[in-house]
């Protein structure tokens, strides 16, 4: 199978109701298929909409229906996104928005992969906040992350991002399919209870539209009813606060990770399809004292991860990208940071990395 068509199986079997997108290369396989299953699903629904301002949009008003609600797109409609994701973030809207990344900036290279969203995805829309933002390596994790964005969007109540490349979109892969996933739902709204008064999670619960609870939805300030409150220094600190600590005060529990070798010298810190290439590396060459992190989770950050590797002498990050994550991980170690930067939409081959190795040998 397809990655960007497991994708959208593992968004069918966790309930997806609503998918809302506009074909935009190299995510529109996604959307194809979704065309063609969607219909046949008692209660489902596609819509094609006119661009993916109208996409994002549309999956906000659908998730307060209570459906499960995704989009996909690429990098050019992921920027014309931003704007409602910030709404969606405010309003604490469950919603899935996938991103198969392509080269940039601007129309870039439509059909070579690139990981150059990865800053986009945590800080384009304006304001404080935080996100969740899992990247699939391989087809299987294309399906089963998928199905877990939903259940991570409903437990926080906010968008959650797949953020794939066009490597793992576009391969094809043996995948197994579970006859059902996990489903967890949103907290329902108790009675009496206000609609934005979280709970010891920092989470309200959900009612959505037609259950009988009458709840203002604005991107506005708001206090607990969901009344505009702007102009209330203390109102805005407690709400924006409040959003950024309930994902990012659990970022440990969200962590989803793999580590190989914790008595490595030489480690690599990886996500998305360069995962493959450090395997290559690590597992089947054995190149001496190397392990790798690979992260499934990318934001929040799981940066307590970094201290499970007592003897690293340096951290190697290979990127489809001029260092992005690799700035990241330096903020949270003491020892030096080796960005791997590709971009252009080639992989990293084995040996580029064998050599970076002897390279951070070389440095230290």
């Amino acid at each position: 199978m397809q990655g960007n068509i497991a994708s959208a199986e593992g968004a069918l079997a966790a309930g997806c109701t609503f998918f809302g997108g506009y074909p935009i290369t190299p995510s529109t396989e996604v959307a194809e298929h979704m065309a063609a299953r969607m219909p046949k699903i008692k209660g489902a629904c596609f819509i094609q909409m006119e661009d993916e301002i109208a996409s994002i949009a549309a999956i906000i008003g659908a998730a307060w229906t209570g459906a499960r609600s995704m989009t996909a797109t690429s990098g050019p409609g992921f920027s014309l996104m931003m704007e409602n994701i910030g709404y969606a973030v405010m309003t604490e809207t469950p919603c899935v928005i996938v991103n198969i990344q392509r080269g940039g900036p601007s129309t870039g290279q439509p059909t070579m992969a690139a990981q150059g969203d990865m800053m986009q995805v945590k800080f384009g829309s304006h304001g404080d906040y935080s996100i969740i933002a899992l990247a699939p390596s391989s087809v299987q994790e294309c399906f089963d992350l998928t199905a877990k964005a939903f259940n991570l969007a409903d437990r926080f109540r906010t968008p959650v991002f797949l953020m794939a490349d066009e490597v793992i979109g576009h391969m094809r892969e043996k995948i197994e399919i579970p006859d059902s996933v996990e489903i967890v739902r949103p907290k329902t709204l108790a009675e009496g209870a206000l609609p934005f008064a979280p709970g010891p999670d920092g989470v309200p619960g959900f009612a959505a539209f037609g259950t009988g609870r009458h709840i203002p939805v604005t991107g506005l300030t708001h206090d607990e009813r969901g009344y505009p409150d702007t102009t209330n220094p203390a109102r805005h600190e407690s709400l924006v606060r409040r959003l950024f600590s309930k994902i990012e005060d659990a970022r440990h529990d969200i962590a989803d990770y793999a580590i190989v070798n914790e008595e490595a010298e030489y480690v690599f810190v990886c996500y998305g399809a360069p995962v493959r290439t450090v395997r290559e590396v690590v597992e089947r060459l054995r190149i001496p004292d190397t392990g790798y992190l690979q992260l499934r989770i990318v934001w929040p950050f799981p940066e307590d991860l970094l201290s499970r590797f007592p003897k690293v002498k340096a951290f190697i990050v290979p990127e489809m990208n001029l260092g992005m994550m690799a700035r990241e991980i330096e903020r949270h170690v003491s020892v030096p940071v080796i960005p791997v930067s590709k971009i252009g939409g080639d992989l990293h081959t084995p040996e580029e990395l064998v050599e970076a190795v002897r390279v951070a040998g070389g440095l230290l």
